[in-house]
């Protein structure tokens, strides 16, 4: 099952140019926002699982008017280092316990395909990772368990502006990652049950048709059940909730020499089973205040 925000209405998709508009074919019982679909989400899987898509009237579905699947998730869960190869790139040992974690800010998150605007002097770099969208509030999850708490995976880029990120005395990640268009999500969710091995996708990214990463979800320090675990011991997971799960090697600025985007470049990324998201940038537009660096 993939479900897609389409102009800020939820739809059920049933193809990459068709879908069912959730409120209409529940008569109000879902939708049509997203957030309350994810909110009411055991109860609206059972439903759209029960569905007769056959005789459900079926509406265009127009990719530019996708929306994250998740517009505005009460928390952000972005993770770092969980791919040895890309821990090793950028000079620190794999963890053992937790990566580490840091949020991106909602006002970041857009939909798939985007103009992102570079953020004035500075290096902005490229994070292509699967992202998971929750579907059931749990603290202290037991990794057995923790699929059953997720609503569906997304593609997602955590684009970063690298200044503003290790700029001292203390490194700001959570600010450097969050600029606007920093977070696209997309193109749609889609459920677990749709992959052959959920735990085993293949994701990447490209810059004008030439490859800078390909990796796959099974290397995975820490794979998607325990995160959500670890995660959750700490906190309360909400419906609606966003986890970025971390990237594998290839970024700019672990490169030698370092590459960072440049206007008029454009980024796509892809993650298997799910679709791929596309940003176009464009120059910074030099006004004060716009970067922090």
């Amino acid at each position: 099952m993939k479900i897609a925000n389409h102009d800020g209405r939820s739809l059920l998709v049933i193809d990459e140019h068709h879908g069912i508009d959730i409120a209409e074919a529940s008569d109000g019982r879902f939708g049509p926002a997203p957030e309350s679909v994810l909110q009411s989400w055991d109860e609206f899987a059972a439903w759209a699982r029960a569905l007769n898509v056959e005789g459900s009237h079926a509406i265009p579905l127009e990719r530019a008017r996708l929306g994250s699947p998740s517009p505005a998730p009460r928390q952000i869960i972005a993770v770092g280092l969980n791919y040895s190869a890309h821990a090793a790139e950028s000079g620190f040992d794999v963890p053992d316990q937790l990566p580490p974690t840091f949020t991106k800010f909602v006002s970041s998150i857009t939909g798939p395909d985007t103009d992102v605007r570079l953020p004035h002097n500075g290096h902005t770099d490229w994070e292509v990772e699967l992202v998971v969208i929750i579907g059931r509030e749990g603290h202290r999850i037991a990794e057995a368990d923790a699929w059953d708490h997720v609503a569906g995976l997304a593609a997602g880029q955590d684009i970063s502006e690298r200044i503003s990120q290790l700029q001292g005395p203390a490194p700001q990640f959570s600010l450097g990652k969050s600029f606007p268009g920093f977070a696209p999500i997309g193109p749609w969710l889609v459920t677990p049950d749709e992959f052959e091995n959920r735990d085993d996708l293949a994701l990447g990214c490209s810059i004008d048709g030439e490859t800078v990463q390909e990796g796959r979800t099974r290397d995975l320090i820490f794979p998607v059940a325990s995160l959500i675990a670890r995660l959750s011991a700490t906190i309360t997971l909400l419906p609606g909730d966003v986890i970025f799960t971390g990237t594998p090697a290839g970024v700019g600025v672990g490169r030698s020499p370092q590459r960072f985007l440049q206007p008029e470049e454009r980024l796509r990324t892809w993650v298997e089973g799910i679709g791929e998201l596309n940003q176009h940038f464009i120059a910074s537009d030099d006004q004060p205040g716009s970067n922090l660096s």
